[in-house]
């Protein structure tokens, strides 16, 4: 009898306790259906102190903890900029924080200060008019955790159907609701400094591997991995691909080919620039030499004509000077008629 009482009350205690687990995860929004939208972002251009972080985001709990514990009744916020599944989980970058001011307002200097005394930065974040949108209930700790889990499959699901460029992941966290927002633009606005320039980094190290590695096409193992793993397109990677894939088919070729190619285009523009007045100045120089032969015959003939001049001695050449200058006298006579 004993030992069926024990057992009826296990089975009743096992019992209450898959209600009170049940019950807590539906409360806590397991069940809770998630709408996916487009519109107007739950935040618009706040000031944040944050904290910037790298590697699991299972690990970002200690990071809201201590924000909270500097402002308790600030909503934290979280900035998401890697997917793990492209890059590996402890290289993954994020921002954790609480929102200190929205809009207009300015955050407050005290509190500002004491942020800052803990190791806080400080940092503004534009104002979208759209973004990819979503909550979940905020109601227990349970809910931090059932959030992403619930979330993030459709968020991507959503952005891949529809083909978008969304980037990054933003979660804020109030008293009864988790907002989660992806912006569609000015999505490198909300890159904390520390965040650029592991970006600047990244572009530098890849950059460096395409100029060692590229192939005249410029296809690389890296160039289906962007600097922030989300399949995001980037114009600075694109630009910065194309300027090393042009230096290295330059830096492939022998020098003798390079110096032989800017001799040929330097024989090219020379030839071009001097084709008409070759054209001309050839017949020119033929004339000259022409005229110079005609002028070489001529003192050829004057020597000689000289010469027979000069041979004529005695009377046979004083006769013979005579005839001469009467033929030159009547040669005049005739040109004067």
């Amino acid at each position: 009898m004993s030992d069926l009482f024990l057992l009826l009350l296990i089975i009743v205690l096992l019992l209450c306790l898959v209600v009170t687990v049940g019950s807590l995860l539906l409360y806590s929004g397991v069940l809770s259906d998630i709408v996916i939208k487009t519109g107007p972002p739950p935040i618009r251009n706040v000031t944040i102190a944050y904290k910037f972080k790298e590697g699991p985001y299972k690990d970002c709990g200690a990071a809201y903890t201590e924000s909270c514990s500097i402002g308790p009744k600030l909503n934290a916020i979280g900035v998401f900029y890697d997917d793990p599944k492209q890059r590996p989980p402890e290289k993954c970058r994020y921002v954790v924080g609480s929102i200190l001011c929205e809009g207009e307002e300015k955050p407050d200097e005290d509190l500002q200060k004491l942020y800052e005394k803990f190791g806080f930065k400080m940092f503004s974040m534009p104002d979208v008019s759209h973004a990819v949108t979503t909550s979940f209930p905020c109601t227990t700790p349970l809910s931090h955790v059932l959030g992403p889990y619930r979330v993030y499959p459709r968020i991507a699901s959503y952005i891949e159907e529809r083909k978008l460029c969304a980037f990054p992941t933003i979660e804020i966290y109030s008293s009864d609701v988790i907002n989660y927002m992806v912006p569609l633009s000015r999505q490198t606005d909300f890159f904390v400094p520390e965040m650029k320039e592991e970006v600047r980094t990244d572009v530098k190290e890849e950059d460096s591997d395409d100029d060692r590695g590229t192939d005249i096409t410029g296809a690389d193992s890296h160039s289906d991995v962007s600097s922030v793993s989300g399949g995001v397109p980037w114009d600075s990677r694109e630009t910065s691909l194309a300027v090393s894939t042009a230096a290295s088919m330059a830096s492939s070729l022998p020098l003798r080919d390079v110096l032989d190619a800017s001799e040929d285009l330097k024989y090219r523009d020379h030839s071009d620039r001097g084709s008409n007045d070759s054209v001309g100045s050839g017949s020119s120089f033929e004339e000259l030499d022409m005229d110079q032969e005609e002028l070489g015959e001529g003192e050829e003939r004057v020597k000689e004509y000289g010469e027979e001049e000069d041979t004529p001695e005695g009377e046979g050449g004083a006769r013979e000077g005579a005839e001469l200058a009467a033929e030159k006298k009547e040669r005049l006579g005739e040109g004067e008629e």
